[in-house]
């Protein structure tokens, strides 16, 4: 009988699989300590957290992983999770004092495995206190040029960023790019007519637009799956086209770390940034009312029991430290082998990992 199974793939140690991984790999670690020298230069402080956390983050839609923690006392038990970011961990250091902390952490999402995600993977997060979420802006493009330089030095090239076919100059101008604007201009959608509640707009606002596109909304959807359908769609693969793009003051209700804008509550402090039309970084002007971002934590479990069935649990420790006093700061995380692959020029994030994590 023929055996219609596929193939195991060949193992990931065998040379003639590694060797051609090696340049990115080589490139990698020249990539690392370059990042290390800018934050060095910007009088940041490297810190350490543990990755297993009471709470992993609370990102309703992402999928964790779960262990127990025993103690000696075999009776005594807690459910623990590897982090999905280590942002609450740094915050507590924004609350002790630490005013500038950068980490280049080992964080984990499970169900993520694709050509830029794998279940384990490195993150870049560094925290400003007392300063502008835009400072983190200029922190980025130090990051990137500090990265393009230092593959381009590995493989005596030019220092420019790549991403399926398109190439990106660092050096470059920067766009920055509000949502409304990229809304208006390439899908021609009015945000402001599509939000009554800023932070629970009604999907049929943002339907009688999205509809004249071409993208109706399913019968369940919220506004934000509406929202992330034309945005994945029509907007981000045209971001970050030729040099880096910004894309800046997010609706307030797809913003729950961050605090409303100045003068323009609806609008939160959060901008994402953009190579080729590949997220590669996600940043905030924190948050830092515990009763506010205990309410909003709450509404993102709410969510996420209907979505999935299950719920998180809330790091009272955290919410201790905002009540106790966060600094007004800024922070941002960076998805390191997203950017070895944008300098490097390779096509899956598998290529600039030393091993992957084992496939089921």
């Amino acid at each position: 009988m023929t055996d219609f199974r596929t193939p195991a793939a060949p193992p990931w140690w065998r040379p003639d699989h590694f060797v051609p991984k090696r340049p990115f790999l080589e490139a990698r670690a020249a990539i690392l300590a370059a990042i290390r020298d800018v934050f060095r230069a910007l009088d940041f402080v490297e810190v350490e957290t543990p990755i297993l956390q009471v709470s992993p983050g609370m990102e309703p839609h992402l999928r964790v992983f779960s262990t127990v923690l025993e103690a000696v006392d075999p009776r005594r038990r807690r459910e623990m999770h590897l982090h999905t970011s280590p942002e609450f961990a740094m915050k507590k250091l924004l609350a002790a004092g630490v005013e500038r902390p950068f980490q280049i952490a080992r964080v984990f999402r499970n169900g993520e495995r694709s050509a830029t995600h794998h279940p384990e993977f490195s993150m870049i997060e560094w925290y400003r206190a007392h300063e502008p979420y835009t400072a983190l802006i200029d922190d980025c493009r130090m990051l990137l040029q500090a990265a393009a330089r230092a593959a381009a030095d590995r493989s005596g090239g030019d220092p420019l960023l790549h991403w399926q076919g398109a190439t990106a100059d660092p050096f470059a101008p920067w766009q920055v790019l509000t949502v409304h604007q990229a809304f208006a201009d390439r899908v021609g959608i009015d945000l402001d007519a599509a939000i009554d509640d800023p932070l629970d707009p009604d999907v049929r606002l943002l339907e009688a637009q999205t509809r004249t596109i071409g993208i109706p909304a399913h019968p369940d959807d919220r506004w934000d799956d509406l929202f992330f359908r034309v945005f994945l769609d029509r907007i981000e693969p045209m971001l970050g086209q030729d040099a880096p793009t910004i894309l800046t003051d997010y609706p307030v209700c797809m913003a729950a770390l961050s605090r409303p804008k100045p003068g323009t509550p609806a609008v939160a402090e959060r901008f994402e940034l953009y190579v080729g039309g590949l997220e590669l970084a996600n940043a905030f002007g924190e948050l830092t009312d515990p009763v506010e971002q205990r309410r909003r934590f709450e509404a993102d479990m709410d969510l996420r029991a209907r979505v999935y069935g299950n719920r998180l649990p809330i790091d009272e420790d955290f919410i201790a430290a905002l009540e106790h006093g966060l600094p007004p700061s800024a922070g941002i995380a960076l998805g390191f082998d997203r950017l070895v692959m944008l300098a490097t020029g390779a096509s899956r994030i598998d290529q600039v990992l030393w091993a992957p994590v084992a496939s089921i």
